[in-house]
């Protein structure tokens, strides 16, 4: 490892102090293309807008049908992204999470430009998103290959962009874990273990699925608390996120603004997801309770263009204008607040 990068963190503009962030969505997506979860539906309704490109006459079909628009699923729009989140630096953000990992189009010199147009601080993501979008190759890849390849995008830069990832991740998986996804989930913890990068999952919705993948992580040498978990809004009970979070990781809740939506996965993991915000302030207060207020961060995923403002959705500044308010009204102290959306995230993503 690289002393210069210990108790720093890595942007696609390089290095920063981790006090240098301040606000800090942990979990986003300006650029990504999702059709990796694309399925041809079955009824014809559905397929009538497959191909189209979205209409705001189209939307509330496509959000009953979020994976069959193909339009939906691509954000390759820059311009559209500075936009985007110039609404969240406006409204006082300064630090974001680009988890696109690999083989759902990254883009790291688009990141870059993003950065310098914006002002704001873009942290990249690496390693492999879930099995839908892995190389056609993955089961031949040896899991040192994969080790070398992680390594080297956040010590020397993506192919030969120069731009580096500063977090591994968001590493996806369904549960239970396949021989794919454990290998990519040890190769990252030893590239975890090489560089001091932190570590980002997206688990499988089920309870035991975090603790199944932080175990693969820690018996592979990661440590715990270099360690996020997203997309724990959903996963229930509340006594498996507490029982995550004594490992010293930290719980990431990241998918606010997002309410009744179904997803179905190939792998035969099949959950019908209702939180909604009111129940994600629920468990943050629980775990607030608990002792564990110093390990939450907060974000929202966009992910598909029905997510953004410009097509009718919150965007990247929601939490900051909608929720924030709606914690002060709970009680909830601005102390903890700022913890959740600064110091946590600045402990989270800095190199051990």
């Amino acid at each position: 490892m690289d002393n210069k990068m210990k108790g720093m963190v890595q942007t696609v503009l390089g290095l920063k102090t981790p006090s240098e962030l301040g606000i800090t969505l942990t979990h986003e997506h300006l650029l990504i293309d999702m059709s990796c979860y694309f399925r041809m539906p079955e009824e014809a309704t559905a397929r009538a807008i497959v191909d189209k490109p979205i209409a705001i006459e189209m939307l509330g079909s496509i959000r009953k049908h979020f994976y069959a628009n193909k339009d939906n699923q691509r954000m390759f729009d820059e311009q559209l992204a500075i936009e985007e989140i110039l609404k969240y630096k406006y409204a006082g953000g300064q630090s974001i999470v680009d988890t696109t990992s690999i083989g759902i189009a990254r883009d790291p010199l688009a990141l870059a430009r993003i950065s310098r147009a914006t002002g704001l601080n873009i942290i990249m993501g690496g390693s492999y998103y879930v099995i839908d979008s892995h190389p056609k190759d993955m089961s031949y890849r040896t899991e040192d290959s994969i080790t070398e390849q992680i390594i080297k995008d956040v010590t020397i830069g993506v192919g030969d962009t120069g731009v580096k990832t500063g977090v591994i991740g968001e590493i996806g998986n369904y549960y239970p874990i396949g021989e794919n996804e454990t290998k990519i989930l040890r190769a990252s913890a030893q590239a975890q273990a090489e560089t001091g990068a932190p570590i980002l999952i997206h688990p499988g919705i089920h309870p035991d699925s975090p603790l199944q993948i932080l175990k693969v992580l820690t018996d592979n040498g990661a440590s715990a608390n270099n360690i996020i978990f997203g997309h724990l809004d959903n996963i229930r009970p509340m006594s498996a996120i507490k029982e995550l979070g004594s490992s010293g990781c930290y719980l990431e809740y990241d998918r606010f603004g997002n309410e009744d939506t179904s997803f179905e996965y190939e792998s035969g993991e099949v959950t019908t997801i209702s939180v909604n915000d009111a129940q994600r302030l629920e468990s943050l207060e629980y775990l607030i309770s608990e002792g564990l207020g110093s390990q939450i961060t907060m974000a929202h995923d966009v992910c598909l263009k029905t997510e953004t403002t410009r097509y009718g959705s919150k965007g990247y500044a929601y939490i900051l204008e909608s929720i924030i308010p709606r914690m002060r009204a709970a009680g909830i102290p601005q102390q903890q607040i700022d913890a959740m959306l600064i110091d946590n995230p600045a402990r989270a993503l800095k190199f051990k």
